[in-house]
């Protein structure tokens, strides 16, 4: 995927509080906002194998293990890791919070405050 700097992208739930929080947040930091809502947007294993790059998260860490769902079909499975990237393709409505990217940095918004994380300079940013 190429994300150009100055845009912001949100990958989000927007029926979700945080969800509408961080969309409204993520407006104060730039009037280029793409969001995606994760319910009606298919996001391919590609592109989440690079939005979990860039977050360096683990691909289980982005699920909300306390969803029923969760804990029916996937707790306690093994997945490699293409099969966690098929579970987040299939699942996406199963990610704890929205996701966030903007001058080349991502973030999870697990809380909508977050976002702002990603308005530091560059030369601040850890």
């Amino acid at each position: 995927m190429h994300f150009h700097p100055n845009e912001m992208y949100l990958y989000y739930d927007p029926t979700t509080t945080t969800g509408k929080q961080v969309r409204a947040y993520a407006r104060t930091i730039n009037d280029h906002v793409n969001d995606f809502d994760i319910n009606h947007v298919s996001i391919t294993e590609t592109m989440w194998e690079e939005l979990i790059e860039m977050l360096n998260l683990a691909p289980k860490e982005l699920l909300d293990k306390s969803k029923e769902e969760y804990q029916e079909k996937i707790r306690g499975n093994s997945f490699d890791k293409d099969g966690w990237l098929h579970v987040l393709k299939c699942n996406p409505h199963l990610i704890k919070a929205p996701i966030a990217i903007y001058r080349d940095k991502a973030i999870m918004c697990t809380n909508p405050n977050d976002i702002y994380k990603l308005d530091r300079p560059r030369s601040v940013q850890s």
